[in-house]
């Protein structure tokens, strides 16, 4: 138990994470508290997130992001069935973050998957410097910081670009096809089915999956919209 959580009171984190079918060893729970925490204490000066209070931080910013964690897992894995034997590359992806903000969902893709590759990308240098800030308090040697839009940045080379609340579809496709790998793919997270935002993709980009996501404690519509460079 957490120290200080009220023996009566459950484990938000740990009990959504096994919903999630994610569940997560005690040094991550740690690490995603301790996240939790720095977040609470930059937003009084920085206003990085709206949302302060601690259980709603859990459900809509750490449960919300982690809930990408096992659908990233599941294509993994059968881009590697797919491919009847793993790239080299599929043991350790890169993902990229774009228009991460305090680093959501990078920094609890990095927390989770500590043996992926992940960069948060972001234009606002204080976002930025925060995300590096907790890359060093809480040891994260996979997870990069970097400062500059999406379009200047230099190209990543990423297995997976991702976006929580970024753009368009059209334009986050738009603004990271060049960080992109040949195979990679994008994952947009999205409230509901985005229908118009699909209907004004480029002809060259295939939606080849729209997942629901359901987040424990979040009695909201949850998708996730994947999508590929067309053949």
């Amino acid at each position: 138990m957490p120290p200080g959580q009220d023996p009566g009171l459950p484990d938000t984190l740990a009990e959504g994470a096994a919903q999630l079918g994610c569940p997560l060893a005690p040094v991550q729970l740690a690490q995603l508290r301790s996240y939790r925490g720095l977040l609470q204490r930059a937003s009084r000066v920085h206003n990085l997130t709206a949302i302060h209070d601690e259980a709603a931080i859990d459900t809509l910013h750490l449960l919300d992001s982690l809930a990408l964690v096992p659908a990233i897992d599941c294509h993994l894995a059968a881009a590697s069935e797919t491919e009847r034997t793993a790239p080299p590359e599929s043991a350790t992806p890169t993902i990229l973050d774009v228009g991460s903000g305090a680093g959501l969902p990078g920094i609890v893709i990095a927390i989770a998957r500590p043996h992926w590759r992940v960069a948060c990308l972001d234009a606002v240098a204080k976002k930025m410097r925060f995300v590096q800030q907790v890359a060093i308090e809480l040891g994260l040697t996979n997870l990069a910081a970097v400062h500059a839009r999406a379009e200047q940045a230099p190209a990543v080379g990423a297995e997976i670009v991702v976006s929580r609340a970024f753009a368009s579809l059209a334009d986050f496709v738009a603004a990271t096809r060049r960080h992109l790998r040949p195979s990679g793919v994008w994952v947009a997270m999205k409230g509901r089915v985005p229908d118009d935002e699909v209907a004004a993709l480029p002809s060259d980009v295939t939606v080849f999956h729209v997942e629901p996501l359901r987040v424990p404690g979040l009695d909201a519509e949850r998708c996730l919209v994947w999508m590929r460079q067309a053949a």
